[in-house]
């Protein structure tokens, strides 16, 4: 099935909708069978992607504050979506960067085999309707282990490298400023920043040399 044909049936409407619409009927969706508590790095692209929304946010220079949420792929490290508030975030910010990621990555198919969706225990991760967004979409929900957010290393990792190397020197007079530069620089982290997992190669980089040599590199088991 196609992404747009999902969305089509799901939402029970001609055109899509968006996420927070899709999901008419709220049912009752288990946890997770098991807390991750392993190496968040894996051996390749589209196995896993985690996600962040608590500790990601800065005030601009107006006093506004601005909140972002994100997918990140365990392996490559390309950041694939994001979401921006100026406030708090809920189930459907969560499910737009969800849709954000699923598109980024296979357009408007499914993904083949389930992609592990690692995040912490927040409110807006454990929710039923963010689950079966999740599973719907072909990503399979995995919490870290309670108090232990160094099990979501990548995604830490990734924030202090966003606010080191882009918030803190990017201009921020206002929040409507601060998103455009935040997108920006996230391209920019994507086609540029090189990680050490990946060779010090960028993202974007690493995964058009894999594409080219048909080859997985060990590297980017590295955190």
């Amino acid at each position: 099935m196609t992404l747009s044909v999902f969305i089509t049936v799901i939402s029970g409407h001609d055109k899509p909708q968006p996420p927070g619409c899709l999901l008419e009927r709220k049912t009752a969706v288990p946890p997770s069978k098991r807390a991750h508590t392993g190496k968040v790095a894996v051996k390749e692209s589209n196995q896993r992607w985690c996600s962040d929304g608590f500790e990601f946010e800065f005030r601009c220079d107006n006093g506004e504050k601005l909140r972002v949420t994100f997918a990140l792929d365990c392996c490559d490290r390309e950041a694939l979506h994001w979401a921006v508030t100026t406030g708090g975030f809920n189930s459907e910010t969560v499910q737009d960067v969800m849709l954000g990621a699923v598109e980024r990555r296979f357009g408007n198919e499914l993904p083949a085999s389930p992609v592990e969706w690692l995040t912490d225990n927040g409110s807006c991760y454990r929710a039923n309707e963010t689950r079966q967004f999740a599973r719907m979409l072909g990503l399979e929900p995995k919490n870290t282990a309670v108090r232990s957010p160094e099990s979501n290393g990548i995604a830490e990792s990734f924030v202090k490298t966003i606010k080191r190397d882009y918030i803190s020197v990017m201009p921020k007079p206002d929040g409507l400023t601060a998103a455009k530069n935040l997108a920006e620089a996230f391209e920019h982290y994507n086609e540029w920043h090189p990680h050490s997992a990946l060779g010090y190669r960028s993202p974007r980089e690493y995964l058009r040399q894999q594409a080219s040599n048909g080859l997985s590199d060990n590297r980017c088991l590295e955190i």
